[in-house]
Parts: C-alpha cells; structure tokens; sequence
C-alpha cells in the first residue's frame, strides 16, 4: 500500500511539476526590445510638507532626470507636463526610468519645446499584492503627491490643473482607488493609464483587507459611473506571457456603454504586437514608444498641458493603442455616390464558408485559471488526515503512520460530490432565497472575474468545467501535502539530531508544565498585539515543532538493553510512537496558518525601521484561539484523547469542515485559518475534558 501510494503521488507530483513548467516557460521568447538610457538617471528627491512626511515616512516622491535635464530642474523650476509613475507590488520607483527617458529624447527632437516631467512614487517595495493592508495608506501618500506636484507649478501662467497617472500592476488599481477618498477633487485627475493591472480581482487573496479595498474601488467605478465619465482610464494586458496577472484580470469593471474606459491586451496595440510579462510590461520599447506618443498627441498646443477634452484623449488612445489605420500609396478613399433608378445589384460575400487548414498547438493551461485552488486542497488532505488520526486514536486508541494518513486524504467522492450538489442546488431560485434569508455568503467559484456578487441583479452559478477539473485539482494538492509532509518528516529529523543528540523516548519529553504555557501563552499574546501576530504564530509554531524534535524517530524503532534487560517496554515505546505520529500531522497542519499569515510578517519586518507594529493587522481576529490551540496541543497525547468525552463529535468535524473550506475558501484564502481554528479547538478542548 504504501509502495503505491508514493508511485501515485509521485506521479500527480510530476505532472503538477510539467503544468508549472508549462506555466512558467510555456511561451513565446520575450520579443519586446530593451530601453536604454543614453545617460545616467537621477532622481530627485521633491520635499513634501512636514505633516505628510510624519505620516508617510516610508514613502517618497522623485522627479526623473538625465544629462543636462536633471540639471537644469534641479531647482524644481518646472514648466512641462506633469507625468506620475506608480510602481506596483514590491516595485521600485527606479521603473519609471523607461517612460522617463523615452519621453526626454523624443521631446529633444519636438519643435516648441513640449516636454514631460515624469515623477516617481517610492512606495518602499511594499508587498501590497499579499498584504492588503497598506493599500489604502498608499492611495491618502498618492493624494498628497498630486497635490505636490501641482503646487510645483504655481509660477506658471496656465499651470496644470490635473496629473497623467501611470500604474504598474498593484499601482493601477491604487490610481483607481483614488476617486474613493472622501476629500479627493476629481479633476486632479483626468487620464489613468495602467500596465498589467488586475482591475477585477485580486491575485491571492490572503486576508480581508485586499478584498475590502477591491470592493471599495469597484463599488466606486460601477455605482458612480456616469460622475467619472471624464476620467479616461486606459487597461493594457501583458498577454499569455505575464503569468503572474492573467489578462482576463486586467479588464476594467465598468458599466457597458462607457468609452472612456478602455482595456486590451499589449498583443493587440499596433506597432508593438508582441506580449510580455509582468516586468518587462514597464520597459517594452515598444508599449513605452506608442505610451510617449500619445502623451505628445494629447497635449493642448495652447495650455501646453494635457487636453482636458474628452473626445479627443478617447480620439487619441483610440489611434495609438486600438485602430492605427494607414492608407496604402495610390490608394483613394471610398466616396458614397447616389444613382437614381433601379440597378440590382448583390453586394457581400459570394461564399458563405472558406475552410483553410491551419496546425496550432493548444495548451489546457489549468494552473494559470484554478492554481489558487491548490492551496485549498492542499489544507483539506491534511485536514483530513488529521481527522483520519483522531478516527484511529478513538477506535484502536492508536494512532496511524503519518504518510497512511495523509494519503488517505485524497476523497474527492466525499468532498466534491457535495460542492457539485451544492452548486446544482444554488441553480434554483427558492433555493438561493433561503441561502439569501441564513444571510451566508457566495460560493467562490470560477474564475473569479467578478470577486463581488452584490454587482449583479441575480447571482448566478459558477462554470460547469470547474467541477470536471476539481478531481485533477484535488489531486495536485493531496501531491503538495504528502510530499510536504514527507519534507517535514524530515526536518524534524535533522532538527531531532541537534536538540536531542541522547535522544530520549519519554511520553513527555517536549511538553511544558501549566504555569509555563500560560506564561509563554501571555507573552505570546502581548507580543502579538504590539508588534505583529504572524510573528506570534510563528513562534507557537516552532514551540511544537520543538515538541517533536526532542524525539528521535529513529531510537523508536529499535529496542533498547541493558544486560539483556530492556529499558523500555514494548508498550512503552509504542505510546511515544503513537504520539509522534500524531503530532507530525498536528504540525503539518499547523504549516498552514504560519505560511498563509507569512505575508504581513514579511511586511512588517521589512517596515521596523518606521514601526514596530503592523497596522492594520489581518491576523488579530484569530491569534489569541490559535495560541492558545498551539500552546495545550503541545502536552496533547494519545491517552489524554482516547479518554476524552468530547473525542466522538470531534472526529465528525474534518470532513464537513472540508466541505465548506472548499466551497467558500477558493477567492478567499485568508478564510482557511478560520476553518482550520473550527477544527483544532475542539481537538484542543479533547486535551482538558
């Protein structure tokens, strides 16, 4: 069995590793063509108010320059048309470099002395893709920087009243976001033009905050459509070759019937016809060329500014980014001529079908659409056999091998048949009245085009193929979490080696007394309220993970003498065996909230320098149970569970639990800690009662 459980996982591991290989090199070769400065770039530093400089003080505002530019604007005596560069998640304001330079060397050559000057925002290489929670910071950061800039310009006879905005992935969407602050003047701004942008939804959800903000910005744009007519916003898509943000995630949400907003894919902008990924986007020379281009089209020969007439900036995004029309030499155009009388006469197609044979090679690229349900099965296999153990324990009063139980993980007739039956039901409409009436949410199904149902007048069920690609999708994550699980093994092992060179055999060894629980618990719990709680779950998770390697694995599979007299019984060393296996599948489980709350810990070391407490924080609502769950598992064993009262219905949660993690957990990552805490309480509770 256990020989055809590591060939069967070990087959799904590959092909999981062929489709990300597919997904990562599956393309065409990056035909875009570099940028290159002709001279050094600077970037100076634009002094922002005291106040906003105390509030923001991880943030900055940079003016671009080259050469003889950055010299002469080194007094930030400005006189051009001003240009604002947004990087996106953990971008760098260097990226502007591009547009920047592009920008100064075709205004060499314009007659007039029309030029641009292109500002850069420092956001501090936020990961604002993983941690929603500095979003709404960066949007108040970016109000302030337009409104320095303009003040930039106030010597200016007819000084500019609006700034161009330029977004690169997550800075796309914190451009829309502006429109969403209460004080913010519309007019500021009055052409947005975003690069691989995911406008519809988040990539990965991994807490609340991210989705509160898409919601937010969506609600603002849709609701509100018709105050934001004259805010031209343009959408460029990467193409195939940008797996990070898929295309179909770079749409804008708007009402039909809008033209001032407009989305494409960089394939389909004339002149560039080449797709690229999610960094080369901000450098492509060509997407930079036909960008400049139209920025120099959509200045006011009057002003010198940027046109604020609508017609015309749609004429222009128009010309250079969806229809480039030329006329061929000795080529007329068409005139309509009236003739009177009657002439008959068929004008059309004088066949209707023209088949023409054509090789193409077509490519199911099913991570790229559902990779973000890998996760969620990964969770569910080792929920499972974590339910699987306490089945055991509370039969046999034994506990099972950790890789029997995770592989018996896999049970999609358990787990998908009842979502599939949930989404038929979902068809019917006195069905969604009562789910409307229980006040329970959407279920997360795909793709995930519109993450808020309460958009549309009826919600409707997800795509049929889904559920066909469920099983395969399960199977991927029941791979992830056996050879997880089997890597952990392993750690603990080496780990084993260091803390426990006498490797002891006691069913106690690891544990701690009460009075010691409830301090770290305390300490824990202060630690995390006033600096960061990932940091406070970390720390828990590495408590238990001490728990198990001050076990060596293998001094419990030999017996030990002495004169020919064994120092432990069989029984004896076949508890403490009972308990590692449990434990090992405890603390694969507990990879899990450690790895989905990584993000803000990595956030929040990155911003010690400007504070020591991550605000907001999107694990406060569940760090104290999960400390405290972390902390009494610790002295948990097989014995204190077979005689628990509360062992029977605790082994019946896993599976329903299951259920609905994969029936709402797919667009809303962050959720599957909250089942997991459903889950491990009353395992918890098992230890006390």
């Amino acid at each position: 069995m256990k020989l055809a459980a590591v060939a069967f996982y070990g087959l799904a591991a590959g092909l999981l590793a062929v489709g990300l290989r597919e997904l990562l090199t599956g393309f065409e070769e990056n035909r875009c063509s570099m940028t290159y400065m002709f001279e050094y770039p600077e970037y100076r530093r634009v002094a922002l108010p005291r106040r906003v400089a105390r509030l923001y003080p991880a943030y900055g505002l940079y003016l671009y320059g080259e050469g003889v530019y950055a010299q002469e604007t080194r007094a930030l005596k400005l006189t051009g048309a001003p240009v604002l560069f947004l990087p996106g998640n953990a971008g760098s304001y260097k990226q502007a470099r591009s547009l920047g330079s592009v920008a100064l060397r075709k205004a060499e050559t314009m007659e007039g002395g029309l030029h641009f000057n292109v500002f850069t925002v420092d956001f501090n290489e936020e990961l604002v893709a993983l941690y929603g929670g500095s979003l709404l910071r960066q949007t108040h950061f970016l109000h302030e920087s337009i409104k320095a800039i303009l003040r930039l310009y106030k010597h200016l006879k007819t000084p500019p009243q609006s700034v161009v905005l330029v977004g690169h992935s997550m800075g796309g969407v914190v451009a829309r976001a502006l429109f969403t602050l209460p004080r913010f003047n519309t007019n500021l701004v009055s052409i947005i033009i975003t690069q691989a942008s995911p406008h519809l939804a988040p990539v990965l959800a991994l807490d609340p905050y991210l989705l509160d903000f898409y919601s937010a910005v969506r609600q603002k744009w849709v609701n509100q459509a018709n105050k934001l007519r004259n805010v031209t916003v343009l959408s460029v898509g990467g193409g195939y070759r940008d797996y990070q943000v898929r295309s179909g995630l770079t749409s804008l949400p708007c009402p039909p019937g809008d033209p001032n907003k407009l989305s494409l894919v960089v394939t389909a902008v004339p002149r560039t016809w080449v797709s690229t990924d999610h960094l080369s986007i901000v450098w492509c020379k060509e997407l930079v060329l036909a960008t400049v281009r139209a920025f120099f089209d959509l200045i006011d020969p009057e002003t010198r500014q940027f046109t604020e007439n609508s017609e015309k900036k749609l004429a222009v995004l128009n010309h250079h980014f969806i229809k480039h029309p030329v006329r061929l030499p000795g080529e007329t155009q068409e005139t309509p001529v009236s003739i009177s009388g009657l002439h008959l006469f068929f004008y059309g197609s004088w066949r209707q079908c023209n088949t023409l044979a054509s090789k193409v090679s077509l490519y199911l690229t099913i991570l790229r659409f559902c990779g973000h349900m890998v996760p969620v099965y990964t969770a569910v296999t080792l929920l499972l056999a974590c339910g699987g153990q306490v089945s055991s324990i509370l039969k046999s009063r034994r506990a099972a091998d950790m890789s029997q139980m995770v592989g018996k993980g896999l049970q999609p007739h358990k787990v998908n048949l009842p979502v599939y039956i949930l989404h038929i039901a979902l068809s019917c409409s006195c069905f969604q009245e009562v789910w409307s009436m229980l006040f329970l949410p959407s279920m997360d199904t795909l793709p995930p085009t519109f993450l808020d149902v309460a958009f549309h007048e009826e919600e409707t069920p997800g795509e049929e193929w889904v559920h066909l690609l469920s099983p395969l999708l399960y199977i991927f994550g029941a791979a992830v979490a056996y050879w997880g699980s089997a890597l952990l093994r392993l750690v603990i092992r080496l780990i084993s080696l260091v803390l426990a060179p006498l490797p002891s055999v006691s069913r106690d060894c690891g544990t701690l007394r009460l009075r010691t629980q409830l301090l770290i618990t305390l300490c824990l719990t202060v630690m995390g309220g006033t600096s960061c709680g990932a940091l406070s779950i970390f720390a828990s998770f590495l408590f238990h993970l001490y728990r198990n390697g001050t076990i060596d694995p293998e001094c419990l599979s030999r017996s030990k003498e002495s004169n020919g007299t064994p120092l432990l019984s069989e029984c004896a060393l076949q508890e403490v065996r009972d308990d590692l296996q449990l434990h090992l599948c405890l603390s694969a489980l507990f990879t899990l909230p450690v790895m989905l709350s990584g993000p803000s810990l990595i956030h929040w070391i990155r911003n010690l320098r400007y504070s020591t407490q991550l605000n907001p924080d999107p694990c406060w609502p569940y760090i104290v149970p999960l400390i405290f769950v972390y902390m009494l598992l610790i002295n948990c064993n097989t014995l204190k569970l077979s005689n628990s009262k509360l062992l029977p219905l605790t082994s019946c949660l896993p599976l329903p639990l299951a259920i609905i993690m994969v029936t709402f957990s797919p667009l809303h990552l962050y959720r599957i800690t909250y089942f997991l805490l459903a889950s491990l309480i009353p395992l918890a509770l098992c230890c006390l009662l």
